[in-house]
């Protein structure tokens, strides 16, 4: 399958050619020239698979024409060894347990696929060395680190905007060495991201080294992100067999939007959800434009839900053309939400209180558009999208009670960080990568 730019002034890629470049040459991201319609069957028995059963499945449908099927789904049963279990909250309100994965983060799943498919091609042209950006707010530079780490062949530059992301964050990106290098940029995260998308579009570095992306501007990192949401149609459909799946709404703490964006895709793809929701934080430029069809973004905002501080979302052009620029037809599909820091910090004291659930910042987003937005009859899964631990010093505050962190986590604080700082403009990023 071919892939085109959303700017439509790049010729078509192949699967390899998108995911090695990343961004598209006229500064575009990728999109597939279709999306395949999952069959009828694959619904009716979506409930006796396990999650890497369903995940080939979608898989074949994304990338069967380009990688053979036995080795695709050897790298998806690898990349998928752990679970995403859907857990009830209250009657008809489900958390998709999205950290279970080694960063205990929803993106270990689009980047460790994205890492083993990146290294599939690698292997097969004979590469030399693919070096790899990524921009974070929080999570993205954990899950890209610990999914590429000794990964042959591959070098990973993460920057991320220095005192702006938890200390556990930092530390699953900053102590790992080998292949792996922190860039602590002195600005936001759209000035990272303004840095990496730069890098692509400058012949100086492109001549100097080959790179690619493992943002969710990388095809390989947001479409596999598609793979839970019909995991979790299918574990409702066990705990809820009689229910109608034209009443479940998903809602997606958003921040980039590659997140929401793969949701979409499972729907075309023919996953029976009714719409989806996408919840903010006080960064509600998407928000704003489902109100007034008027795309305005602007400089991000610290909150304490840090992964979603996004003030002009990357993937917002990918949810454009996929409904062909037209804002009533993405205001039917989708609704918004979005929350001060105080109804964050409520969300997650009050569930914490009332259900004894322990929310993230991010999930809390999630739940507590649910909680306002569901109608009579519906049933809503919001994306737990980080363990709370993560968060440590803020859910401790919120809740007033401490919070365990789990063995998984508590190795990386006990590791010594290692950062290159860097200003936040251009020239500085390039020398730097020059010398490399």
């Amino acid at each position: 399958m071919n892939y085109y730019s959303t700017n439509h002034q790049s010729p078509a890629a192949t699967l390899q050619e998108a995911v090695v470049r990343g961004l598209a040459p006229d500064k575009g991201l990728y999109m597939p020239e279709r999306i395949e319609k999952l069959p009828h069957e694959f619904f009716e028995h979506i409930d006796l698979m396990d999650f890497p059963t369903i995940a080939c499945h979608v898989a074949d449908a994304f990338f069967g024409e380009d990688v053979p099927q036995d080795t695709l789904h050897s790298l998806v049963r690898d990349a998928l060894n752990f679970d995403v279990p859907l857990v009830p909250v209250t009657d008809g309100l489900y958390s998709l347990e999205l950290f279970h994965g080694p960063t205990l983060a929803f993106k270990d799943v689009g980047a460790r696929f994205m890492a083993r498919l990146l290294g599939y091609f690698i292997r097969r042209e004979g590469d030399t060395e693919v070096n790899v950006l990524v921009a974070t707010s929080g999570d993205t530079g954990s899950a890209v680190a610990n999914g590429f780490l000794g990964v042959p062949g591959i070098r990973v530059y993460v920057l991320y905007p220095k005192g702006k992301v938890s200390t556990l964050q930092e530390r699953q990106f900053t102590t790992l060495g080998d292949n792996i290098t922190a860039l602590e940029v002195d600005g936001t995260f759209d000035d990272c991201q303004a840095l990496v998308k730069e890098a692509f579009l400058d012949a100086d570095l492109n001549a100097h080294m080959k790179l690619t992306s493992a943002n969710s501007i990388n095809v390989a990192r947001f479409l596999p992100q598609a793979f839970y949401y019909f995991y979790a149609y299918a574990q409702w459909r066990k705990l809820q067999p009689e229910a109608d799946a034209r009443r479940l709404v998903v809602c997606v703490p958003s921040g980039n939007f590659g997140n929401l964006t793969a949701g979409l895709f499972a729907r075309r793809m023919g996953l029976p959800v009714s719409r989806f929701m996408a919840a903010n934080n006080r960064n509600d430029v998407f928000y704003q434009y489902l109100q007034t069809g008027v795309y305005t973004p602007r400089p991000s905002i610290a909150t304490i839900a840090n992964a979603m501080d996004v003030g002009a979302p990357s993937n917002f052009a990918r949810i454009l053309d996929l409904y062909g620029d037209d804002h009533d037809a993405i205001a039917r599909d989708i609704t918004g939400a979005t929350y001060t820091d105080e109804q964050i910090a409520e969300t997650v004291r009050q569930v914490w209180q009332e259900h004894h659930y322990l929310l993230d910042p991010h999930g809390a987003c999630g739940c507590r558009a649910l909680q306002e937005g569901l109608h009579e009859g519906e049933d809503g899964i919001f994306l737990e999208t980080a363990h709370p631990a993560k968060f440590r010093e803020t859910v401790q505050r919120i809740i007033g009670q401490p919070v365990s962190v789990p063995d998984r986590l508590r190795a990386f604080l006990e590791r010594e960080k290692q950062t290159v700082e860097l200003p936040k403009d251009f020239a500085h990023f390039k020398a730097y990568l020059m010398e490399q």
